[in-house]
């Protein structure tokens, strides 16, 4: 069997694994899923090797990995007023499990997702190891990183009289691995008590640079609600996602998030907490027992 035949079975598995999360109800495991195979598309469809896929299959794929992104949206954000329904998405299993034989028309209109621009395995030398490791022997060194991508952060809203808006900006992530990590970025969400989106989800660029053990970002992530109008019990969330070359895709490394009463002017340090993200904060477990934190700063606009 050639290793694209295995990595074809390997998106069908994750694709029929993500379903059936899906039809169970464990959505936060669908997302993950679907998440997760849909940047193993994205990273193939840039990929640059002629052999495995031709460009109308790479286009398919494409399409596929945009559906994805759609179905986990629409899991997320329950208001959502494009939703894309689970019976949708079970008619594009046919085109992940016979992408080089199915011929018929891709069934929704829609177009690949903007790529995001990641390292191959190989581009970056002693950066393809796992998160089971050591790097003590990084302490005082600093590297830039050796690309940045767009993102999608939004500017801020309007002012409003009496109303109030938050400006976060990201500073730095403290990890012990912080060296290793390829293409670091944070998504940003608000969500409520239920794990519903309030705001749309926003990335970072591509971190800037890392010195010993902290990554820096050094960006500014503008809340697209006023305070006033979040509900009781919201919370922001930062998810820290990074390439992993060895099963080549990206993944949620960890994540924070600052309840309601947290919001002043002003520093703030957050604690990590283990993945998968727990939106609905009923099963915390933290990153670490080192002294390792995300890093923010508050500014708040009142007219």
């Amino acid at each position: 069997m050639s290793d694209v035949t295995k990595t074809v079975q390997k998106w069908h598995a994750s694709f029929k694994k993500g379903t059936d999360f899906d039809s169970w109800g464990q959505l936060v495991e669908a997302i993950d899923e679907y998440q997760i195979l849909a940047r193993q598309l994205q990273k193939e469809v840039q990929s640059s090797n002629p052999h495995d896929f031709t460009e109308e299959q790479k286009k398919t794929l494409g399409k596929v990995a945009t559906c994805l992104e759609m179905r986990s949206a629409s899991l997320q954000c329950t208001q959502s007023q494009e939703d894309f329904k689970l019976e949708d998405l079970k008619k594009l299993e046919p085109f992940i499990k016979n992408i080089f034989t199915y011929n018929k028309d891709f069934p929704f209109d829609v177009q690949p997702v903007p790529l995001r621009k990641i390292l191959a395995p190989g581009e970056e030398e002693n950066l393809d190891t796992e998160e089971e490791f050591d790097v003590a022997t990084g302490a005082g060194s600093t590297q830039s990183f050796p690309r940045g991508v767009p993102g999608t952060l939004l500017p801020r809203l309007p002012s409003e009289p009496g109303m109030t808006l938050l400006t976060l900006k990201i500073e730095k992530i403290g990890l012990k691995d912080a060296g290793q990590c390829i293409d670091p970025y944070m998504t940003i969400s608000v969500k409520d008590l239920n794990g519903v989106d309030l705001n749309p989800v926003q990335d970072t660029p591509v971190a800037t640079r890392k010195e010993d053990t902290y990554i820096h970002f050094c960006v500014d992530v503008e809340i697209q609600k006023h305070l006033e109008k979040l509900p009781k019990g919201a919370a922001i969330f930062f998810e820290f996602k990074h390439y992993k070359p060895k099963k080549r895709f990206t993944s949620t490394k960890c994540f924070a998030f600052m309840e309601m009463d947290e919001i002043k002017p002003g520093p703030i340090v957050i604690e990590l907490y283990k993945k998968p993200t727990d939106f609905k904060r009923k099963k915390l477990n933290l990153l670490t027992k080192k002294p390792l934190y995300l890093h923010l700063h508050q500014t708040l606009h009142k007219d």
